[in-house]
C-alpha cells in the first residue's frame, strides 16, 4: 500500500512514523514533509494549500490512500477533491471542515445538536463588537472567526484588552479574512482537556484523553501558541468517563451532521473546559492536534491503516482500539521568540542520544541542509515518552530533551504537571 501524507509538521512525522508500523504499508509519501519524515519516506515539494498539486500527486504515485494532516486542506475541499479523482481520502468534506474553519459555523451546529457550549455573540461589524464588550464588561474572550493557526483566541481579562483584541483582529487585520468576523463568548473557569475520536458518518470509537499546553511559558502564561506539549491520559477525564462524554460532545456532532445531509468522517476533536457545570466544548477540530497526536499515537498499538479503512467504509462498529496503558507525553522544543519573530536555521544535534532510551523525537518546523536537521519553524521537535505513570513518562521526555542541542531554543519545563497535581489532590 502507497500511503500519501499531507502536510509538514510534528503531527505529520508522528503518522508518517505510526503507519510505517502496518505490515501493509510498503511506502510513505509526505507532502511537503520534515527532516523527520525524510527517514519514514519520501517528501515531495507539493504545498498542503496546493490542492490540484495534491491530486496530480497521488494520482501520478499511485496512492492507495490520502491522509491530510493540517486542518487547511480540509478546509479548502482537499477531501472532495480527491473523492472525485477517485482516491480515497481519511478526512471530513469541504461542508463538514466548516466544523473548524468557522467558529460561527461552530456555535450554530452546536445549538442544533444540543451540545453544551459557553453562551456566545458573534459580529461582523467592529464597531458593534466593541460596543457589545462595553456592555457586557469582562471578562470575556475573543475569537477569530477563521483559522488563525491556533493563535486567533484571546482571554480579555478586561475591558481594554477584549477592545484591543477586536481591534487586532478585525481592524487591523493580524490573521487576514479569518477576522472578518469575531466570536465573543462568556469566560469558563476550568481545566482543558482534549478528546479525540475516530468517526465513519455514524460511529465515534474515542481515544483517550489528553491535555494540550497552549500558553507559551511555564505556568500557562504568555501568549498563545500552536502548543507547547502534551500528555495521554488527562486525570480530569479518565478512562471511565470516555464513552459518556463522547455521548456528550461527539455523537451529537456526527447525529446532526449526518441529519444535514454530511455525513463526518475523520477524526473529531472536542476542545473541552471542565467547569463546575460540568464540560463545555471551546472548539471543534476536524484533524488531530498537534501536539496531542504524538503521544495518543505512542498509546496506539492498533493498525492505523485499518482503523482509517473502517472509518472510509463505514464499518467503525466493527473495531476495538487497542490502548497501550501507560502514559504518553511529549515537550516542544521551540525557537526563542515563538509565536513572535525567531530565527531560522539553527543545526539541532543529539537527536540519537535523545532517543537511546525509548523516546521519540517527532520533527516539526525542520529541514535537511547539507543532510543535516536544522530549525525551519517556531516548533521544531516535540520529544514524546512512554511511561508507566505520567510522572515517569515526564521524567523520560525532559531527560531525552536535555540531549537535544539547539541554539535558541526553549521549551516549557511543566508540561504534565496539572495532571500531576490532580493525581496528587485525589490520593
Amino acid at each position: 500500500m502507497r500511503v500519501l501524507i499531507i502536510g509538514s509538521g510534528g503531527r505529520e512525522h508522528a503518522l508518517a512514523w505510526k503507519l510505517r508500523q502496518s505490515p501493509r504499508v510498503d511506502s510513505v509519501i509526505i507532502a511537503p514533509g520534515n527532516a523527520g519524515t525524510a527517514a519514514e519516506g519520501e517528501n515531495v515539494a507539493v504545498a498542503p494549500d496546493d490542492i490540484a498539486g495534491l491530486v496530480a500527486l497521488a494520482k501520478e504515485r499511485r496512492a492507495d490512500l490520502v491522509i491530510p494532516g493540517p486542518e487547511l486542506p480540509l478546509t479548502l475541499g482537499v477531501v472532495d477533491a480527491m473523492r472525485a479523482a477517485g482516491l480515497p481520502c481519511f478526512g471530513p468534506d469541504r461542508w463538514c471542515a466548516q466544523l473548524e474553519g468557522s467558529k460561527a459555523f461552530a456555535k450554530r451546529i452546536m445549538e442544533q445538536a444540543g451540545v453544551p457550549t459557553a453562551a456566545c455573540r458573534i459580529f461582523d461589524d467592529a464597531a458593534e463588537a466593541a460596543a457589545f464588550v462595553r456592555s457586557a464588561g469582562a471578562p470575556l474572550v475573543v475569537k477569530a472567526d477563521g483559522l488563525a493557526a491556533g493563535k486567533g483566541v484571546v482571554v480579555a481579562r478586561t475591558e481594554q484588552e477584549a477592545l484591543d483584541a477586536i481591534d487586532m483582529i478585525m481592524g487591523r487585520k493580524a490573521f487576514g479574512d479569518a477576522g472578518s468576523s469575531v466570536v465573543i463568548e462568556e469566560f469558563l473557569e476550568g481545566e482543558e482537556v482534549s478528546l479525540l475520536a475516530f468517526c465513519d458518518g455514524r460511529t465515534a470509537l474515542a481515544l483517550p484523553s489528553a491535555q494540550d499546553h497552549k500558553a507559551a511559558f511555564d505556568g500557562d502564561t504568555g501568549p498563545n501558541t500552536g502548543g507547547m506539549g502534551a500528555y495521554s491520559p488527562a486525570p480530569v477525564l479518565p478512562d471511565n468517563q470516555l464513552e459518556a462524554m463522547t455521548d456528550t460532545v461527539i455523537r451529537p456532532i456526527l447525529a446532526e451532521m449526518a441529519r444535514q445531509g454530511h455525513p463526518f468522517t475523520g477524526i473529531l476533536y472536542a476542545g473541552l473546559m471542565m467547569t463546575a457545570k460540568g464540560p463545555k466544548v471551546l472548539e471543534y477540530n476536524v484533524r488531530f492536534g498537534d501536539p496531542e497526536c504524538q503521544p495518543l499515537l505512542m498509546r496506539l498499538d492498533s493498525d492505523l491503516v485499518e482503523i482509517v479503512e473502517a472509518c472510509l467504509a463505514g464499518r467503525l462498529d466493527t473495531l476495538q482500539l487497542r490502548i497501550n496503558p501507560q502514559a504518553a507525553l511529549g515537550v516542544v522544543i521551540a525557537a526563542e521568540g515563538y509565536p513572535g519573530s525567531y530565527a531560522k536555521g539553527m543545526p539541532i544535534e543529539g537527536l540519537e542520544e535523545a532517543e537511546v532510551q525509548g523516546a521519540k523525537v517527532f520533527h516539526a518546523g525542520t529541514t535537511l541542509r547539507d543532510g543535516r536537521p536544522v530549525a525551519s519553524g517556531g516548533r521544531v521537535l516535540c520529544v514524546t515518552a512512554l511511561g508507566d505513570t505520567l510522572a515517569d513518562a515526564g521524567a523520560a521526555a525532559y531527560a531525552a530533551v536535555a540531549r537535544v542541542r539547539m541554539p535558541q531554543s526553549r521549551f516549557r519545563s511543566d508540561i504534565g504537571q496539572k495532571g500531576l497535581r490532580r493525581q496528587a489532590g485525589s490520593c
